[in-house]
C-alpha cells in the first residue's frame, strides 16, 4: 500500500514487533490489559451509551465459543487502551484485517471518537460456531467490507449487511513461479496435501481414499505437510490402513520447502469438509499456489474451492464421501497427459487473472481512497 502513496501504521493485536516490508509493526503488550481495572470505569463514564450497549450484549447473548469471546475482549481492550493515542494522532481511516478482534477494535474506536473504518471478514469469522459473536453489529457501520471469496460475500449479505458495501477481493501471489514441466509418465503418482491437521480438512476421508487407491494397483506416494491436533490419530489410522510405505507426514515446513514440495508433486489433493463447529475453508491459498506452479488439483466441492477449480477446466472435483470419484480422478491424472496439460494451462491462467497480489492490493487501495475522499 505504501507503493500507492498510502501512509500506514500497523498494529498487531497478537505478536507483532519488528518490520514488515520496511514498515514497523507495533506490538500490543498484554500487560497493559491490567490497566483496564481503572480504564473500564473511565470508559463507562465518558461513553455511557456505548458501555451500556456492550454490557447489555455481554449479558443477553452467548458467545459461540470461549476462543471467540476472548478474541472480542482482546479487541475491546485494545480500543479502550489506545483510544487516546488514536485521538492524539488521528488516522484518516482504520481498517480491521479480520472480522474478529481487529474488527472489534476498529468498531469500538469508531463508536468512541467517530473514526471511519472498514474491515475484512473471512471464513473463520463467518462460519466457525455460526460466526463471530458481534459480527453483524460491528460490520453494519463499516464503510466497506472485503472478503476473499464469493461464498463469503454471499454469506455476509445473508447477515443483512449492505451488499453494495461488500466486495470479494482475493489474496494473491507477490510473484508467480515458473511453470514446471509435466512429468510423464507419472509413476508412481506423486500426491501432496498441505493442510492443518484439523477436522475441516477431511483427512480421515483422504486416508481411506488412499487405502482404496492402493487396492487398484496404482503406484503412488503421498506427502501430508502440516501440523495439528489430529496428527497422532491420523498416523494411527495410516498404520491401521497399512499405508506406512505410501504416506509420509512431514510436519510443518517453511514456505520455501512447501514450494519445493509443490514442485515435487504431480497432484495436490484437498479433501475439505464442513466441521461439526461449522468451520470450513474459504479458498485455501495452497490451491491457487499449486495451480500457479503447474501442480494438478483434485478437490472436494466444499466451501469456495470450486471458485478456482472448475471441474475438467482448471482441475477435477470429487465428493469427499465418494471413494470411486476420487479413484477415477486420480487415475485420470496419472494416465491422461492431454487432460493434465489442459488443466495445468487453464489453472495457471486463472491464477494470473484472479490471484495476483498486486492487482488485488490495488482493488483494496481503490476502496480506501474512495471512502477517504467521500
Amino acid at each position: 500500500m505504501q507503493a500507492y502513496g498510502l501512509k500506514m501504521r500497523i498494529y498487531s493485536l497478537w505478536g507483532g514487533g519488528g518490520h514488515f516490508r520496511g514498515m514497523p509493526v507495533a506490538t500490543f503488550p498484554k500487560w497493559k490489559l491490567l490497566t483496564l481495572i481503572w480504564m473500564i470505569p473511565y470508559t463507562a463514564i465518558r461513553w455511557p451509551k456505548l458501555f451500556g450497549e456492550l454490557l447489555k450484549g455481554l449479558f443477553t447473548r452467548k458467545a459461540p465459543s470461549w476462543m471467540n469471546f476472548w478474541e472480542n475482549m482482546l479487541g475491546a481492550g485494545f480500543a479502550c487502551l489506545y483510544a487516546g493515542q488514536f485521538r492524539d494522532d488521528r488516522p484518516t481511516h482504520i481498517h480491521g484485517a479480520w472480522g474478529g478482534a481487529p474488527a472489534t477494535a476498529a468498531w469500538i474506536l469508531g463508536r468512541m471518537d467517530g473514526h471511519r473504518f472498514s474491515s475484512g471478514a473471512h471464513a473463520y469469522d463467518i462460519y466457525e460456531h455460526g460466526g463471530d459473536w458481534w459480527l453483524q453489529d460491528k460490520l453494519v457501520d463499516a464503510l466497506f467490507i472485503h472478503t476473499s471469496t464469493e461464498m463469503g460475500r454471499a454469506s455476509l449479505i445473508e447477515h443483512n449487511l449492505d451488499a453494495k458495501r461488500i466486495f470479494c477481493i482475493r489474496r494473491g501471489l507477490d510473484a508467480f513461479p515458473d511453470m514446471k514441466t509435466l512429468r510423464s509418465p507419472r509413476k508412481p503418482l506423486q500426491i501432496i496435501c498441505i493442510a492443518r491437521l484439523v477436522e475441516k480438512k477431511g483427512l480421515r476421508h483422504q486416508l481411506r481414499i488412499y487405502a482404496a487407491l492402493k487396492k487398484t494397483g496404482l503406484e503412488f506416494a503421498v506427502k501430508i505437510v502440516g501440523e495439528g491436533p489430529l496428527r497422532q490419530e491420523l498416523e494411527q489410522l495410516r498404520e491401521e490402513l497399512r499405508l506406512d510405505s505410501e504416506i509420509t507426514f512431514t510436519g510443518h515446513l517453511s514456505n520455501e520447502k512447501v514450494w519445493a514440495e509443490l514442485g515435487w508433486a504431480d497432484v495436490l489433493v484437498h479433501s475439505g469438509v464442513i466441521a461439526a463447529s461449522g468451520d470450513r475453508d474459504g479458498l485455501p491459498n495452497v490451491i491457487p499456489e499449486a495451480m500457479s506452479i503447474g501442480t494438478l488439483v483434485v478437490t472436494s466441492p466444499i466451501a469456495a474451492t470450486t471458485e478456482a477449480i472448475e471441474n475438467e477446466v482448471t482441475g477435477l472435483v470429487a465428493l469427499v464421501e465418494s471413494e470411486q470419484a476420487w479413484l477415477d480422478a486420480l487415475q485420470r491424472l496419472a494416465e491422461d497427459d492431454g487432460l493434465a496439460e489442459t488443466l495445468r494451462t487453464n489453472a495457471r491462467a486463472w491464477t494470473e487473472e484472479n490471484f495476483d497480489a498486486h492487482k488485488n492490493a490495488n482493488q483494496l487501495r481503490e476502496h480506501f481512497e474512495r471512502v477517504i475522499q467521500s
